[in-house]
């Protein structure tokens, strides 16, 4: 078993960065503050034609714990396969350039692995830019993940893992990282939870995916089925009887539809609607 401590070196951050230079700054920063000093921080520039390769050029010659790599533009899957595939230690922590992460991540993550080893290490997460407040995700479970993520992508994992894997998936421009967590987990991997906010995730006014599926559906709909054809022997495996599961959603919609066209509930909502105002 692999043994830890804290003044061991075992986790590289990985860095994808495509044009994002006018963030790339905040981001090294917040990883040059760490309070735990053992880590290497590799920087992959996605082929940018901003001043990415500038910014990193700095950091590499102010501090060696940083590497700096430039390849052709392929995504932000290519970008962290190209990462991981480089990086030298057992745990990955990848991080988006646009984000930042708590100067006692690090630290918190190495205090968990003295003492024991886990597939995948969390932590909460705020956003900030946009929006204000706590991130909510749903409470992990093998299955719940099958059915929406539950992580972040800026999740700690094993290398080993993402090595069975064969990465993540450079198909996928979107939902990457969910596919990537179904694949290198299951209902026995070891998963932690850090009950602190440990990462902030930024959040832009435009260009966000949550926007991309407002206006375009149909391409939320075909990440969706995407994912369960590649997995479907997964989710087979642990959803049977999908026509049953079918059926079921088809009378809880009948259901709702029902209910929304009672008196009572067009009260209600005239109600909420009023105290709301």
């Amino acid at each position: 078993m692999l043994e830890i401590a804290c003044s061991d070196t075992v986790l590289s951050i990985v860095i994808p960065c495509y044009n994002q230079g006018q963030f790339l700054e905040e981001c090294l920063e917040s990883v040059f503050n760490q309070t735990a000093k053992k880590w290497e921080c590799l920087i992959i520039d996605d082929g940018s034609t901003d001043n990415t390769s500038e910014i990193a050029e700095q950091w590499i010659k102010k501090d060696s714990r940083f590497e700096y790599y430039y390849k052709e533009n392929g995504g932000a899957s290519s970008a962290r396969n190209f990462g991981i595939k480089h990086a030298k230690q057992p745990y990955i922590l990848p991080l988006d350039a646009d984000d930042k992460i708590h100067k006692t991540l690090i630290e918190e993550a190495y205090k968990i692995m003295q003492n024991d080893i886990y597939d995948l290490i969390y932590f909460d997460v705020e956003l900030f830019g946009v929006k204000n407040e706590k991130l909510q995700l749903p409470a992990y479970s093998y299955k719940t993940l099958l059915l929406q993520n539950c992580f972040i992508v800026c999740s700690i994992f094993r290398k080993d893992l993402w090595l069975r894997a064969k990465g993540y998936d450079e198909e996928l421009k979107s939902f990457e990282d969910w596919d990537f967590w179904i694949r290198i987990l299951n209902e026995n991997s070891r998963i932690y939870h850090l009950d602190k906010i440990l990462y902030f995730y930024r959040k832009h006014e435009v260009n966000s995916l949550s926007n991309r599926f407002k206006t375009d559906p149909k391409y939320y709909f075909s990440l969706y089925d995407y994912i369960y054809n590649k997995n479907s022997s997964i989710y087979q495996e642990n959803f049977p009887n999908p026509i049953l599961a079918y059926q079921e959603n088809e009378s809880l919609k009948k259901f709702n539809k029902k209910v929304k066209n009672t008196f009572f509930f067009k009260v209600y909502v005239l109600f909420k609607k009023y105290f709301k105002m």
